[in-house]
């Protein structure tokens, strides 16, 4: 098959390169791959800061969508134990391998693609709506009602909550950088927008919000440390899924303590196969229908073929995309 694969000197360059064909394992899938998405984890792997999980494919690519060419002896179920068969459309979140020609997968960890969603759109579902329903709903235990602050709200896994939580019946407050995503994160229902370039933006949401949120969405890390934690209500939640603003900052431990706020790290790729395939199962018991019905909805800013892997990773670095960069692989 072929892969993207990551050249030698100061560019990094990518290639579409013949590699070995997948090795399918107990309990695994193998999937011709029709659709895969750029996350900035990616950009990330390129660089060499943030290499796959042990046993995952060294490839770039944490997701996918595509068409199973063999299924493990016995069968076995997708995510919500679904049944599926040979022939069938899936997307699926990945250790690694998105971009390339085929993939071998935990049939667990393997969502049917609905009908009403096109192939390329499914490229652009596992990463977004999984790690935004796992981060909301899971690790911050997000209720109808409350009030929620999300980071980078333009981005794939930011659209991705916006929807997942006005459908829940939460209200949804976000930063981005421009006018631009302002108007877009609007039109998926956010009900505050500010600009973090341009705004004091804790002073703009805690006045928007008569006092501040329950849940804050965090991709940026360290700078936002302390901030976070000041548009916080007492028994708030802060949930760190990146660090694009530093690895370190100023923790208020008195604030902490006296709102009772919790603080939780998170990430998705180095979970173990059992607590995905658990993280999928919700995900398609919750929010399946929704999906299906494109109540929620991957937003796709570009769709290109593989083969300008550059041109997309060149799009995601320069915070250029609304929604996700998709890349076409057959």
């Amino acid at each position: 098959m072929h892969a993207i694969v990551v050249g030698d000197g100061p560019e990094l360059p990518l290639r579409w390169a013949e590699v070995p064909d997948p090795v399918v394992g107990d309990g695994e899938a193998l999937v011709d791959i029709h659709a895969t998405s750029v996350n900035r984890a990616d950009l990330a792997q390129r660089s060499g800061s943030y290499p796959p999980p042990p046993g995952a494919p060294p490839y770039l690519g944490l997701e996918m969508s595509g068409v199973i060419t063999e299924l493990p002896a016995g069968g076995g179920g997708g995510g919500g134990g679904r049944p599926l068969a040979v022939g069938q459309r899936v997307c699926a979140i990945l250790g690694g391998g998105g971009y390339a020609e085929q993939v071998a997968v935990d049939v667990r960890h393997l969502m049917p693609l609905p009908e009403s969603l096109t192939t390329l759109e499914g490229g652009a579902v596992a990463e977004a709506f999984l790690t935004a329903y796992v981060n909301l709903f899971v690790e911050a235990g997000l209720r109808r009602g409350e009030r929620l602050l999300i980071h980078g709200g333009a981005s794939g896994v930011g659209t991705a909550a916006i929807q997942l939580a006005v459908h829940e019946g939460i209200t949804v407050c976000v930063t981005a950088r421009s006018a631009r995503k302002l108007d877009a994160c609007r039109s998926l229902g956010a009900s505050v927008a500010v600009n973090h370039m341009e705004s004091d933006w804790p002073a703009a949401v805690t006045a928007a919000t008569e006092g501040g949120v329950d849940v804050v969405l965090d991709c940026v890390g360290g700078s936002y440390l302390e901030r976070n934690v000041a548009v916080l209500r007492p028994r708030g939640r802060l949930v760190c899924i990146g660090l694009i603003g530093g690895s370190s900052g100023e923790l208020p431990v008195g604030e902490l303590m006296r709102r009772r706020l919790r603080l939780i790290g998170s990430v998705l790729r180095s979970r173990s196969a059992d607590e995905k395939a658990e993280i999928v199962a919700g995900f398609e018991q919750r929010f399946g229908t929704a999906l299906a019905a494109r109540d929620v909805a991957p937003i796709i800013h570009a769709q290109l073929p593989i083969q300008r892997v550059e041109e997309a990773h060149r799009l995601v670095e320069r915070f250029d995309n609304v929604g996700n960069v998709v890349l076409a692989v057959r």
